[in-house]
């Protein structure tokens, strides 16, 4: 087997994640390079110029990646997008052969994960659905959480390396492909929910002529505090929503977390309501912030409202 490792995605997530196998030794040395590819090559050449001393192979199509590679993470940032790497010509799929290994580790819907699963072990390889739970700078910082299924045997050889190296946790669901999904979208559902009702709580601070910054304070001194919340609550007061998580992404999660509340016949009508909100915010066209950080859902919250301190917002 290879002793190569591959990097399919060097995006908002995949970048940082690449990084964490460098500087931790896990790939980019002598005996274990580390070699990448990504829709946008001026990627891969910024990439190899920022670890200019380390082991790093660009490959021309993730085809090449996989078939010189015995294990070979990937991160793309829709099922769109993932299904055109995967399924291409020069695809993922078309360089699986006995001995090779996919770690995938977007979000995308159950069903997408179970058909690449069935095609990778089609062709005598082994398939492992790993979403992980964090945004930018957990995936920088290596401290991502690993939510896993299928191929036990793949997990247990990666997960005190390659998983070790880019997250502080990996947790082991099931060997049926489909679990490490259905984890990642309560997940993502339940942090949009979250973040939804603080930019309300938020919103109506502001609407009563209480200090946000203090509000925010006061919110994380009791039972109800969040790191997201502490993260997020002072851009948010600025409009300050440079993207660690895109909006549109944040709402591609909460929908497909709805259809599968109600494929399950499980009562979800608070999330629903903020996935409303969030599919609101991700269409408007005057607002504009479907490519902004998740946290622009509050600009449609002071959009919908019509208090002084909103109106005066929207033309500050």
């Amino acid at each position: 087997m290879s002793s190569s490792i591959g990097f399919i995605g060097l995006g908002i997530m995949g970048e940082g994640m690449a990084a964490c196998l460098i500087s931790e030794g896990v790939a980019g040395t002598d005996t274990t390079p580390l070699v990448v590819w990504n829709r946008t090559a001026s990627k891969c050449d910024a990439f190899k110029a920022k670890f200019a001393d380390k082991n790093i192979i660009i490959k021309d199509t993730a085809r090449e990646v996989v078939a010189e590679c015995g294990v070979t993470y990937s991160i793309l940032s829709t099922p769109e997008a993932s299904k055109i790497v995967f399924e291409g010509d020069d695809g993922v799929l078309a360089g699986i052969g006995e001995g090779k290994s996919i770690v995938d580790c977007a979000t995308l819907a159950e069903c997408d994960m179970t058909r690449m699963d069935e095609a990778v072990r089609g062709k005598g390889g082994r398939f492992l659905e790993a979403p992980v739970s964090g945004s930018k700078g957990p995936a920088a910082q290596g401290s991502l959480i690993f939510l896993c299924a299928g191929s036990e045997d793949l997990f247990n050889e990666i997960k005190d390396n390659g998983l070790k190296a880019m997250g502080k946790a990996s947790h082991f669901f099931k060997t049926d492909v489909g679990y490490g999904t259905r984890a990642k979208l309560v997940v993502n559902s339940l942090m949009g929910t979250m973040l939804a009702a603080f930019g309300e709580g938020l919103a109506l601070s502001e609407g009563m002529g209480l200090d946000p910054k203090t509000m925010i304070e006061v919110i994380g001194q009791g039972a109800i505090m969040s790191p997201i919340f502490n993260l997020k609550g002072p851009k948010m007061v600025v409009k300050d929503h440079a993207p660690n998580f895109p909006l549109k992404h944040a709402h591609k999660d909460m929908a497909l977390a709805c259809d599968m509340a109600k494929a399950a016949n499980v009562e979800y009508s608070v999330m629903e309501s903020a996935e409303k909100l969030f599919r609101g915010a991700r269409e408007d066209s005057d607002l504009n912030v479907a490519d902004l950080d998740f946290s622009a859902v509050y600009e449609k919250i002071h959009k919908e409202s019509s208090s002084e301190f909103s109106k005066k917002r929207k033309h500050a």
